[in-house]
């Protein structure tokens, strides 16, 4: 059984209550058609699970197979230093099949993000944390994506929402 390695930190991007019972994590990359089904799947878990749950994405950019994958990775976390990653997480799910740089840059506008900014994380500024990730995933066993971990452990079962809310739900019962 693999473990998140490292656990859930300060420079992860995460929404809802740190002290939540169950803290859900995916390796993700923007561009992964599978990704892009478990989107709006991961969206509606969270709408159910409400403050009994914390949602953590890392980047997991399989750029051989993915060629924008890079990019947006780096779109997002140029976004995140402007406080906008979420925003730009769900854009570029939303938005998946235009992920070239014209459109990366037509979404900094829309969501307000300097242009500039952007271009210094196509120039690598935010490539150290995208590593990190990427590194992280690997030493968690991380190898496809989307991966989930739940409370620090790999979860590979259904991933339909019903199935993902009875199981985070019954993790959040659990007694610590």
């Amino acid at each position: 059984m693999s473990t998140l390695k490292p656990p859930v930190g300060p420079g992860d991007h995460s929404q809802g209550p740190a002290a939540a019972p169950v803290t859900l994590v995916e390796y993700g990359d923007y561009e992964c058609p599978y990704c892009g089904e478990a989107y709006p799947v991961l969206k509606a878990v969270q709408q159910a699970m409400g403050n009994q749950l914390r949602f953590v994405f890392r980047n997991f950019p399989l750029t051989e197979q993915h060629p924008h994958a890079g990019r947006a990775a780096q779109f997002a976390e140029a976004a995140a230093a402007a406080g906008r990653f979420w925003e730009a997480h769900d854009l570029l799910y939303e938005r998946q099949d235009a992920l070239d740089d014209a459109s990366l840059h037509a979404y900094a506008r829309a969501i307000g993000l300097d242009g500039a900014h952007l271009v210094a994380a196509f120039e690598g500024r935010y490539d150290d944390k995208i590593r990190q990730d990427f590194s992280s995933g690997l030493r968690s066993g991380v190898n496809g994506t989307p991966t989930l971990f739940v409370n620090g452990v790999r979860y590979d079962g259904p991933r339909d929402v019903d199935s993902l809310v009875a199981v985070l739900r019954a993790v959040a019962a659990e007694p610590v």
